[in-house]
């Protein structure tokens, strides 16, 4: 499913299912989003934190790991930057609007 004009943010959780911890439904969607929807534009400096652009509007979108203390990274959060955000992380990578 492609990102609504409306979404600003996606924020995935681990739960706990029969004993287990597994991704939700939230963290399939960042997944399937990253792989088959947007194109990376390229990553922070610490290679943890991605910046992507959507081909179908041209919005600027990071991925991130807010719980990045808890095992493995932590569930995964995709939200919409600005270019002005973009460009003040990102730098020279990010897209001239246009």
């Amino acid at each position: 499913m492609k990102l609504l004009p409306t979404e600003i943010c996606l924020t995935g959780k681990w739960v706990l299912n029969d004993g287990r911890v597994v991704a939700d439904e939230v963290c399939a969607r960042i997944e399937d989003l990253t792989r088959s929807r947007l194109r990376e534009l390229g990553r922070d400096a610490s290679g943890w934190d991605a910046l992507f652009v959507d081909p179908e509007d041209g919005r600027l979108w990071e991925l991130v790991y807010p719980e990045s203390g808890q095992h493995g990274g932590g569930a995964p959060e995709l939200r919409h930057l600005s270019a002005a955000q973009a460009k003040e992380k990102y730098g020279g990578i990010v897209p001239e609007a246009g």
